[in-house]
């Protein structure tokens, strides 16, 4: 009987997938054409349109009153750096967390834990007066500090990582004389690819994309990350070039693939060391 319903589910399983990756390119096929269709609508009958223009690129880097290069560095460097800090600070408390019994420990995870229930919209108010009275305001200092710091109380996932991996390791290098920064970095760390990666990646792309926030601190037009200056586009022009929107939106997304091809060796490469060291 397995044998002969394996055909059947294997058609239905090629052909769940052959829809879903329908479902996911599609949109994306359409952005990148639109991209490359002349005219400012985004709106037309065929998908394939009748004559490609890369002018809407060219537009996005040389119209004076809108700084697509600038914002598009500025977003660069502030999710950069906010994916080295948050990996770095999600790390290494967690870890300390995960492996050190110290009075206030639980005290630390149960506030953790109810600051999580809330939403970070509550709290964009008080950051906003306390990076005002700071002189933090309009700055990508600001964003990157409460990008990365935020990113701590979301770190359960990394502490409960950590606590998967044997302590048995971490007695037998304690025994041959490795300290805890050697425990850390020669046994920790080569097992938690996979969760570094996990980490890496959405602290870049929670930072590349947020609008609200970066709405709320920058004032500046020359300080806007590309959310904010890409909503300003269609905001305040009348014309509302869709077009040269959907070019800004095709350059957006090429960091963040690039970034997940990168990190998806190591993450493969993480998984079969932990297979095999374990």
């Amino acid at each position: 009987m397995k044998t002969r319903n394996n055909p059947v589910r294997l058609a239905v399983s090629y052909l769940l997938l052959l829809i879903i990756a329908v479902v996911s390119i599609y949109p994306v096929l359409w952005i990148f054409l639109s991209s490359l269709r002349p005219g400012a609508a985004l709106f037309s009958e065929r998908l394939w349109p009748e004559a490609f223009t890369l002018s809407h690129y060219g537009e996005l880097f040389n119209n004076p009153s809108f700084m697509y290069g600038r914002w598009y560095m500025n977003t660069l460097k502030i999710a950069f750096f906010t994916m080295i800090f948050s990996t770095l600070m999600v790390t290494l408390g967690m870890y300390a967390l995960s492996r050190f019994r110290f009075r206030g420990r639980k005290t630390i995870l149960s506030t953790m834990l109810i600051l999580g229930m809330f939403p970070s919209f509550m709290s964009m108010i008080a950051i906003y007066i306390i990076l005002l009275q700071i002189k933090l305001l309009d700055t990508h200092t600001a964003l990157i500090l409460v990008y990365s710091s935020g990113a701590v109380l979301g770190g359960f996932i990394v502490k409960g990582f950590f606590d998967t991996i044997p302590r048995s390791l971490d007695e037998a290098a304690r025994i041959d004389g490795a300290s805890h920064l050697r425990v850390f970095t020669s046994i920790i760390l080569p097992l938690s690819k996979p969760m570094l990666t996990y980490v890496a990646l959405t602290s870049f792309t929670g930072a590349w994309m947020d609008f609200i926030f970066a709405r709320l601190v920058l004032r500046t037009k020359e300080n806007w990350t590309l959310a904010v200056g890409m909503w300003d586009l269609v905001n305040r022009y009348q014309d509302s070039n869709f077009t040269m929107f959907a070019a800004g939106a095709v350059l957006i997304a090429i960091p963040i693939t690039l970034l997940f091809i990168f990190l998806q060796r190591f993450l493969v490469q993480g998984l079969t060391s932990g297979a095999s060291k374990g």
